[in-house]
């Protein structure tokens, strides 16, 4: 079950940073010309300035609320589908998350190398509202959520 689950986690981070490419690319922070990347903002120093949010369309703003909100509904769904106790289900979904998040950022790097460093700043989330934190941040409570459920099977 872990194996399947942690798949999914990695397929579908694989997914979650496909779809950043395509809203930067939209929003103009992503240049690409013939597939390849012609520039892309320093969004070490973007994301620190307040009008962050006002920079991205109405309408995209409010679909990636609604994608992000889709996201978790998902990860949810996935533990409710694979666990039938509570306990179980709360470690699918922190599993899955794990892999989701920490390959998302592996993707990113691969499709188009970012972030430069686990120092770079990114929103990791805009529900309730945006979230910002250095990369290293996410995928070390990633980190602690895999250490967590395998050393909590262990116990069991």
């Amino acid at each position: 079950m872990l194996f399947v689950t942690g798949v999914f986690g990695i397929a579908f981070g694989f997914v979650e940073a496909a779809v950043v490419v395509y809203l930067r690319s939209a929003t103009g922070f992503l240049t690409l010309k013939n597939g390849m990347l012609l520039d892309s903002v320093n969004f070490q120093s973007f994301y620190q300035k307040p009008e962050l949010i006002d920079r991205i369309p109405a309408l995209l703003f409010s679909i990636e609320l609604y994608r992000e909100a889709a996201t978790v509904v998902m990860l949810v769904a996935i533990a409710i589908i694979v666990a039938s106790a509570l306990r179980e289900r709360i470690a699918i979904f922190l599993w899955v998350f794990a892999f989701w998040d920490i390959f998302y950022y592996v993707f990113l790097w691969l499709t188009i190398r970012w972030p430069s460093s686990l120092a770079d700043q990114d929103i990791l989330f805009l529900i309730p509202s945006p979230w910002l934190a250095q990369i290293w941040f996410p995928i070390l409570i990633s980190g602690l959520f895999i250490i967590a459920v395998i050393l909590r099977r262990k116990d069991s």
